[in-house]
């Protein structure tokens, strides 16, 4: 599983009609930044270290190898993805609320996109270097990939996280033509959770194709699961949320053990265990359950916003570039497996500043107001998961 989500690029919103309604002084939820970049974190432990394949020819050996005593815990970094979709599901109602399909759709694109070509064409560049021994996809797979449909279209992915916001756009489509398009209400919202999570098991039980490309029903428990919480978080405790939250949840755990989980075996890179699997996902429930709640209205740190900027195009690069990174600072210069990881990791977050500052604050705005249709720089800035997130 090539792990996130998409990543969520920003939760900047407007404060909710309800009682439960919650946010900082600067009209953010600070902690779900923070908690972003700890599912970014995650994923990118995974990627360097809980995981073979062609990490293993960045380091020169298998990271188990390299780490022998926390690859088995960076094979957990997995989740971090699941957790970005539970948070997408929250951002992603709350972005919703209230706003006009052309707003919805113009501010999800003009989150997405720019960073995201930003992201293929630097990827691309790279691996065509002669020095580099990863191979680029061709010319015309790399030119499907700008539209962020190459999974569907069968063409080669240029960015091995990009599946994650595959899922991330089919879950923008399903809200806003079952609640964007008619105008989000509690009730309108409420059934939306209940058909999606019954389409889920049904498309389980049937093995129609289709069905399953449509509702996902490997993740569509987490998107539901956060838009359970946001209804929590906008309009109060009632047993009908939380009913939402907790059969996300018990749906959702199962389809990550039967999808992660695999008992001891020496065919098999690391164990995972069960326990822990359940585990990873209650906390992380438990983190975004904090903030919809307000009892996380202490992590209120100013520098969280900065935090949760760099998240999604630090997703976006970190697998691939941070290959490159890792055999040239290990294999290449020689620095030590844990050095070169905590290096790799900075390296990969000074990009994601880069790409942030000199292309996102510069086209976000513009595609926004372009596929808006209104002047200036307005709008939110709640983006993906892991999507992405």
């Amino acid at each position: 599983m090539s792990a996130t989500t998409p990543v969520l690029p920003g939760t900047r919103i407007r404060p909710p009609a309800g009682k439960a309604g919650r946010t900082g002084p600067s009209g953010r939820l600070r902690a779900l930044d923070g908690l972003r970049l700890i599912a970014a974190l995650m994923v990118a432990a995974y990627h360097y270290g809980g995981r073979d394949g062609d990490v293993s020819r960045a380091w020169g050996a298998s990271p188990r190898h390299e780490f022998p005593h926390l690859s088995a815990v960076f094979a957990y970094g997995c989740l971090g993805v699941q957790i970005f979709f539970v948070i997408s599901g929250f951002v992603i109602c709350m972005s919703g609320w209230g706003r006009p399909l052309r707003s919805f759709f113009a501010s999800r694109a003009a989150r997405l996109y720019p960073a995201y070509w930003a992201a293929i064409v630097l990827v691309t560049l790279v691996f065509a270097l002669p020095w580099v021994t990863y191979r680029p996809v061709s010319a015309s797979d790399a030119l499907v990939n700008l539209t962020m449909l190459q999974q569907p279209a069968g063409a080669e992915r240029v960015l091995g996280v990009c599946w994650t916001l595959w899922a991330e756009v089919r879950f923008y489509a399903l809200f806003a033509l079952f609640v964007v398009l008619p105008g989000a209400t509690r009730r309108r919202v409420v059934l939306f959770c209940a058909v999606w999570t019954l389409m889920t098991v049904v498309t389980t039980a049937s093995h129609v194709e289709f069905l399953r490309v449509v509702f996902m029903p490997e993740y569509a428990s987490f998107f539901i699961g956060g838009v359970g919480l946001y209804l929590i978080h906008r309009f109060g405790h009632d047993a009908l949320s939380w009913g939402i939250v907790a059969v996300s949840f018990l749906l959702g755990q199962h389809y990550a053990v039967v999808g992660l989980w695999h008992p001891p075996n020496p065919h098999y890179f690391s164990y995972r265990s069960p326990y822990v699997i359940i585990a990873v996902l209650a906390l992380g429930y438990a983190a975004v359950a904090a903030v919809a709640l307000g009892k996380a209205r202490r992590l209120n740190w100013r520098w969280l916003p900065f935090a949760g900027a760099l998240t999604y195009p630090f997703y976006l690069v970190h697998e691939h570039l941070g290959w490159v990174a890792i055999g040239g600072l290990h294999r290449g210069l020689g620095l030590p497996s844990y050095a070169t990881f905590a290096l790799t990791v900075a390296l990969m977050l000074l990009l994601a500043w880069v790409l942030h500052r000199c292309v996102e604050r510069r086209l976000t705005p513009l595609l926004r107001a372009s596929l808006g249709g209104v002047r200036g720089r307005g709008g939110d800035g709640a983006g993906a998961g892991a999507a992405p997130h």
